[in-house]
């Protein structure tokens, strides 16, 4: 062969391998670091598989940054994510300001009319669905079977929060490590604040009147925010004010919690004799409500993927978003772990699923939690918004992250509780003069 032709020969060769490389998408994929998405993005081996020309790179935060960096992106359309993990907070505000894709064409396998009508209205705006589920939840009650025979007590299904104070007294044994109750208090609108805005709404407070006044030292959200940072200074764990959904769970899986109430999630995890050294005595209930108010918080959310208008690769995406959140990813997480760690709360058929039934003792009060929880009513008293463990508002965002700030500060210690609030109020009627919510 001619050196002219040797020539020719490799410039076409390179020329095929450039064309593959302009050819193939890359998505980049932010999402929050918990068990469902870690174990996704180990899964993602079959999505690429499939589509061996998309390549995915992942880019994992914890919540509180990952909303940070997502809702700059987002508001700013940088374009510098592809798939972005939301909740039903987001999904609405962002819809409404043309910053998502409609999810209309997600194809067969998604089977929209599948998705818990909660669920899917949660995700929409105008009838359109903006964000599909990977994994819902409610709240729960979490608990230690021996610890409450030990102490002579039964769980009701629909406790109390005076019970829930009496029970992590009567179980709390500091000399061994042993702390009665494990709640959420990391500073964040999504942490410790998803946490208190359910118990404030149980305790028949809420955060706004109809005209939008901040109402954070009203009775209720004295009396909660106090019943609160009490359980955890008297009962809960050191450090308390640092911990998140990740960290208490952790702590319960040790043994180190005799009550924890949080995301229906958690009950999987807690359950799973790989991962937990008290899944043989463990149960649950709903979340708690005060005797005279029948409320149980309303906690409802939904971590989801959504696409940002700014994406350069929409059809890549949504064939990602669709193979993650679609009927057959369910069947291959049973495959790969069991039918416990399906993805809860999302879809109707795992409930109905006789396989996931049988793996999944707690799958009935979970989605009882979840079909209970009534976000356009969270409080006993009438209010302007809707959200349970949040408010869906786009304030509320920056009031939540501040309020949390007061809230940890508070549990740590370093301020009183009526302190918090008056600063909790003082910021949020700042910010809603600022939006223009009041004058």
């Amino acid at each position: 062969m001619t050196m002219s032709k040797r020539l020719l020969a490799l410039s076409v060769g390179l020329a095929s391998i450039f064309t593959a490389w302009a050819s193939a998408d890359t998505l980049t994929i932010a999402t929050v670091n918990n068990g469902d998405m870690i174990r996704m993005q180990r899964l993602a081996v079959e999505f690429t598989r499939q589509y061996p020309e998309i390549e995915l790179r992942w880019v994992t935060l914890e919540e509180n940054l990952l909303r940070q960096r997502v809702t700059v992106d987002v508001a700013t359309q940088g374009g510098q994510y592809d798939v972005m993990t939301v909740g039903n907070y987001e999904v609405p505000i962002w819809a409404a300001q043309n910053w998502l894709v409609p999810l209309e064409d997600l194809g067969e396998d998604f089977a929209s009319d599948d998705l818990l009508p909660a669920i899917a209205d949660s995700l929409s705006y105008e009838g359109k669905l903006y964000a599909a589920p990977f994994y819902a939840e409610s709240a729960l009650t979490m608990y230690r079977t021996d610890l409450f025979e030990q102490a002579g007590l039964t769980m009701p299904k629909h406790p109390t929060w005076s019970f829930i104070r009496e029970a992590a007294e009567r179980i709390t044994d500091r000399d061994n490590g042993m702390y009665g109750i494990c709640l959420r208090g990391k500073a964040g609108w999504g942490e410790n604040m998803a946490f208190v805005s359910s118990l404030a709404h149980s305790w028949g407070g809420r955060w706004f009147d109809m005209n939008w006044q901040p109402q954070l030292q009203s009775t209720a959200w004295r009396d909660a925010v106090s019943f609160y940072v009490g359980l955890l200074r008297e009962y809960g764990p050191p450090g308390a004010s640092t911990n998140g959904f990740n960290e208490n769970l952790a702590l319960f899986q040790g043994g180190k919690c005799g009550i924890w109430i949080d995301a229906s999630v958690a009950a999987s995890f807690v359950s799973d004799p790989r991962q937990s050294s008290v899944h043989d005595r463990v149960d649950f209930a709903l979340f708690p409500s005060r005797v005279q108010v029948q409320n149980h918080g309303n906690w409802l959310w939904a971590w989801s993927f959504a696409i940002p208008a700014a994406s350069q690769n929409i059809d890549a995406a949504k064939r990602f978003v669709a193979w993650a959140t679609g009927k057959s990813y369910l069947r291959l997480v049973a495959a790969e772990s069991g039918w416990a760690d399906a993805p809860p709360g999302t879809r109707q058929s795992l409930y109905a699923s006789a396989e996931y039934q049988q793996a999944a003792p707690f799958a009935d009060i979970v989605l009882q939690a979840i079909e209970a929880a009534d976000t356009h009513s969270p409080s006993v008293l009438e209010t302007p918004y809707v959200g349970g463990n949040f408010v869906s508002i786009a304030p509320y965002q920056g009031i939540g992250t501040v309020v949390g700030q007061q809230l940890s500060a508070a549990v740590a210690g370093q301020i009183t509780t009526r302190e918090a609030l008056a600063n909790a109020q003082y910021v949020a009627e700042r910010e809603m003069a600022r939006a223009r919510y009041i004058d």
